[in-house]
């Protein structure tokens, strides 16, 4: 056997970092993992550490240092705080980063494991929604790789098996239409935080899930499959699958259609990108298509879901908009779960924001460094933090 797969995960306590501590143990003796970095909370990046045998551990947010030395006392494991510490996770000599940080906060690490040009499995959307271009740019420059971990973009990589984009007619990413997809424009307004946190098919954090139900979560990820994939916008779709098992499709110039497919497990594209260009177990079987008996497609219903219109609209425009877009909705997901707002003002603050930022002049052009986007992200956030109040 080849020597161990060295690892660092960032977002280690998150869904993506729980699932991917499960393919690891799974996968005995093929990978080690030699740094993890969290958020806030101490407490659980010290047992992430220790289950998977990391000698450092990062947290974000220096509040949580006393649980996180507390955790990992007398484990041997190296511990640092702060947004500098996570970079530096980022940073440790691996074969592997796995960026499953949620939100911009993921941005500096990954940009910089991709500037040192580290093969990295990339679940953090906002990476390639804020700062696109200069990501592509610096991975292009550092000879870095990105594996997409996302299941939409993880089975499309497979589905492209290398092919030429040029050669795309139609990309399309599959949603599960989330627990409103049947439900009235009356009654989304009026859905609850439980109701929205139900998710029909996937587990996810509750930000993720939030914006599965707004549908907010399938334009950010046409956004990133433009970067990842080179393909204009005109060249992206939106297609609700309620069973969540086709997760992409191509189809290209000579007529074929080609569709990856899995059970909706994160496991699965984990375990492609840590095994990568490999196949391991993931623990997680293979759909049984004679038992499902029948998969249905859906339009996306722009109506009842304004979000995934406005994020649309951002990966045509362009420029700063994209950016805008993911900062103001991750204030207005914020505000939603801490119950400020309802449901309905979510695709409203991101509306009234961009506006605000368009009006100003503040998105016409498109970041072409970290420094730009983090300056577009906070921008945004400031102002739809004064539209809640």
């Amino acid at each position: 056997m080849s020597a161990p797969k060295r690892l660092v995960v960032l977002g280690a306590t998150g869904s993506i970092g729980r699932s991917c501590a499960r393919v690891v143990a799974q996968a005995s003796g093929r990978f080690v993992v030699v740094a993890v970095a969290g958020g806030r909370n101490g407490a659980a990046l010290a047992r992430s550490a220790l289950e998977l045998g990391a000698s450092f551990a990062a947290l974000a947010d220096p509040a949580g240092y006393a649980e996180l030395k507390a955790g990992v006392a007398g484990s041997g494991v190296e511990i640092a705080c702060g947004p500098e510490a996570v970079v530096e996770a980022a940073l440790r000599e691996a074969d592997l980063v796995v960026s499953a940080i949620v939100g911009a906060a993921g941005l500096a690490p990954t940009y910089a494991a991709i500037s040192a040009g580290r093969l990295v499995a990339l679940a953090n959307k906002e990476t390639l929604v804020c700062a696109g271009e200069a990501v592509i740019a610096a991975a292009r420059r550092s000879g870095a790789r990105l594996l997409p971990v996302d299941s939409e973009h993880n089975a499309i990589f497979q589905a492209m098996g290398g092919r030429d984009p040029a050669t795309i007619v139609k990309m399309t990413i599959t949603a599960s239409g989330g627990p409103f997809r049947q439900w009235s424009v009356e009654r989304i307004a009026n859905a609850t935080r439980a109701e929205a946190l139900a998710h029909p098919n996937w587990a996810m954090g509750p930000k993720v899930t939030i914006d599965s139900a707004s549908l907010m979560n399938k334009g950010l990820e046409l956004i990133e499959a433009h970067h990842l994939f080179g393909v204009p916008a005109e060249r992206l779709a939106v297609v609700v699958h309620p069973q969540s098992i086709v997760h992409g499709l191509i189809a290209f110039v000579d007529g074929s259609l080609i569709a990856g497919m899995a059970s909706p497990d994160m496991r699965t594209p984990i375990a492609h990108c840590l095994a990568y260009p490999e196949r391991i177990a993931s623990g997680v079987a293979a759909p049984d298509l004679a038992a499902l008996g029948a998969l249905t497609f859906e339009q996306a219903d722009l109506v009842r879901f304004p979000a995934l219109a406005l994020a649309i609209d951002a990966l045509s425009e362009g420029g700063g908009a994209p950016t805008a877009l993911n900062a103001a909705n991750e204030v207005a997901v914020e505000a939603f779960l801490a119950g400020r707002i309802g449901f309905s003002a979510l695709s409203r603050i991101v509306e009234r924001t961009l506006g605000a930022m368009r009006a100003a002049g503040e998105t016409s052009s498109a970041p072409t460094t970290v420094a730009q986007a983090l300056a577009i992200h906070n921008t945004a956030r400031e102002r739809a933090l004064v539209l809640l109040d």
